[in-house]
């Protein structure tokens, strides 16, 4: 047909449904390239943490946060603490803050003496290992709770530093906490000696006089010997004592007043030690050994025998003891002026 064209109009209608049933509703079911952040409804959200991020994490020095499901179930990051709270020189205590971890979240710690350019951790014996086992991750009751638990078997005068990480279940283990150090120190022993009748410090030459030995009477030393102990020792220490002649030894006349265990009251003559105070300001304690703990005219032995005179079974502050010396002549001792016992104390640490 010719002559003049009619207008021509097409019309186009698009029909969509979305998803939806009685109950639930989604609004938009397509993530495009970078998915949906916080998607909500009355009753039911989808946080932005649906995907992961296109690069990198947001973080700071100190905190990072990371996207992903993977991440929000990992388990805490724990806390742990190290310690040296007495001298120790081959142990440290170790606490572990679980940081609300459940009580069935295993936890493994590292340890470094170098910042952790070279990695040790520290076993289920609490000694330290350079490998790290399934069986060396404890809960937290297994490292001690509150209490914690110490890590022996270190080396002394040396920086440790550690940080522990913790795990729930499969997949779930997070990345090593923050870094704690502490020192330990060198093995110490202390002992000096004193001669005075009260407690106090004196200077050598050390000289007790007994004074004129009266036959048949037990005469007690006017002074006192003092010793002083200080160890920080695991299992403490001690303080021995011998006599170089075994008695009162009179070169004049060639005659010894003999040293024995036993009461110089009853005895015809003799010469003896007897302990007579024992204290500290904390460990130990400091206490008098037999047969130097005896009282009245009872004394021990001081003959050429190295024996133990004062023990401490724990590491120990200021430490502090005594001891007298008594003797007793008869009628039929050799009258002489240079009568003589040169005593020798020892002191020693089990470390």
């Amino acid at each position: 047909m010719s002559g003049r064209g009619w207008p021509y109009w097409m019309a186009t209608l698009l029909v969509a449904a979305l998803p939806a049933s009685g109950s639930y509703h989604l609004d938009s079911y397509g993530f495009g390239s970078g998915g949906t952040a916080n998607s909500s409804s009355n009753n039911y959200r989808v946080n932005g943490i649906a995907g992961d991020a296109a690069s990198g994490t947001e973080s700071s020095s100190n905190y990072k946060v990371r996207a992903g499901e993977t991440h929000t179930k990992e388990a805490n990051v724990p806390i742990v603490a190290i310690a040296n709270n007495a001298s120790w020189y081959n142990k440290l205590l170790v606490t572990i803050d679980p940081q609300s971890n459940p009580s069935d979240a295993k936890f493994a710690i590292a340890i470094s003496t170098d910042n952790f350019a070279t990695t040790q951790y520290i076993k289920n014996d609490f000694t330290v290992g350079s490998s790290l086992s399934f069986s060396d991750y404890q809960t937290y009751a297994g490292w001690g709770s509150t209490s914690g638990v110490y890590v022996r078997g270190l080396k002394a005068s040396t920086v440790y530093s550690v940080k522990a990480k913790a795990y729930t279940g499969k997949f779930t283990e997070s990345p090593y906490g923050p870094v704690a150090s502490a020192a330990t120190v060198d093995p110490e022993l202390s002992f000096d000696i004193d001669v005075s009748a009260t407690d106090q410090s004196t200077s050598p030459p050390y000289a007790i006089s007994l004074g004129n030995l009266l036959p048949g009477n037990v005469i007690n030393s006017p002074q006192r010997v003092w010793v002083s102990l200080d160890t920080n020792g695991e299992s403490g220490g001690k303080v021995y004592l011998s006599g170089q002649n075994a008695g009162l030894r009179s070169t004049t006349s060639a005659y010894t007043i003999n040293s024995f265990t036993g009461d110089l009251s009853s005895a015809a003559e003799g010469f003896g030690v007897q302990g007579a105070s024992a204290t500290q300001s904390s460990g130990g304690p400091l206490s008098l050994s037999a047969p130097y703990n005896g009282s009245a005219d009872n004394v021990g032995i001081a003959d050429t025998t190295i024996r133990e005179l004062f023990t401490a079974p724990d590491p120990i502050t200021s430490g502090r003891g005594s001891f007298v010396l008594k003797a007793k002549s008869q009628t039929m001792t050799p009258a002489s002026s240079d009568y003589a016992e040169i005593l020798t104390a020892i002191a020693s640490a089990s470390f």
